[in-house]
């Protein structure tokens, strides 16, 4: 356990002291000046970070919503049902995230333009719901597995209408695999840089796109900062998902 707390905590440690260097040049063990400027640019509006954090989440937000709604029902078909070619449709479902991103994206990028969705926001989010489903299906059908489809039966013999069937029995047994299957959504569209950049066409400035131009760009304090940045929303995520599940339990 220390040495994974180390191994966490190391990098970040150093992309924290690296974000307020103002020099650190080698082989100097500790910074030589401190300062914010690179904070303080990553804030402006002239970096255009906010922008780019703004447009990743809102497509995060939106892939997820999404991912979950698509995935319901396929996950509890895939749980509750047996079909001819059930193991076939699984396979087939999960083959987006086996198969190389790089020949999906240009696979994607083809069709894509005949149907005018490249470059634009829209089509970004289709492209990220690529790889978002199929966990999110692959961690729903592992907590409908584990739901009895009987206590539905006697929800509604009972007299308890679809909805509140689902609202107040399917939903609580299912909370934990949902909270992991967003988190995961959620963090696969954020931190999504092949895609974004192949569909989107560097148009759709997402916050992936922006923490790669500036590590290009020469200034590691600020190359630092964004990279502390584009980690928040993951151990926001990770934290809340965490907690819920540990409530659950």
């Amino acid at each position: 356990m220390v040495f994974l707390a180390l191994l966490t905590a190391v990098p970040v440690g150093l992309l924290a002291a690296y974000s307020f260097a103002r020099h650190w040049y080698w082989p100097a063990m500790w910074p030589e000046a401190w300062d914010l400027h690179a904070w303080s640019y990553v804030f402006s509006g002239e970096s255009g970070v906010l922008d780019s954090m703004l447009l990743s989440a809102g497509i995060a937000a939106a892939v997820t919503l999404t991912a979950i709604v698509v995935s319901l029902p396929a996950a509890r078909a895939l749980a509750w049902r047996n079909f001819p070619g059930k193991r076939l449709v699984f396979f087939l479902l999960l083959l987006p995230v086996l198969s190389p991103p790089f020949a999906a994206a240009m696979g994607l990028h083809a069709m894509f333009l005949r149907a005018g969705l490249a470059e634009t926001v829209p089509g970004v989010m289709l492209a990220h719901l690529i790889p978002a489903v199929p966990y999110a299906i692959l961690m729903l059908t592992g907590s409908f597995t584990r739901l009895d489809p009987d206590l539905e039966a006697v929800a509604r013999t009972l007299g308890a209408r679809p909805m509140a069937v689902f609202r107040r029995v399917t939903l609580p047994a299912i909370a934990p695999g949902l909270a992991v299957a967003a988190s995961f959504a959620f963090l696969i569209s954020w931190s999504q840089y092949m895609l974004t950049l192949l569909i989107g066409g560097g148009r759709t400035l997402t916050l992936p796109l922006t923490v790669v131009a500036f590590q290009n760009g020469g200034d590691p304090a600020i190359a630092a900062a964004l990279c502390l940045v584009f980690l928040i929303p993951a151990v926001v995520v990770f934290s809340s998902v965490a907690r819920h599940l540990r409530y659950e339990t």
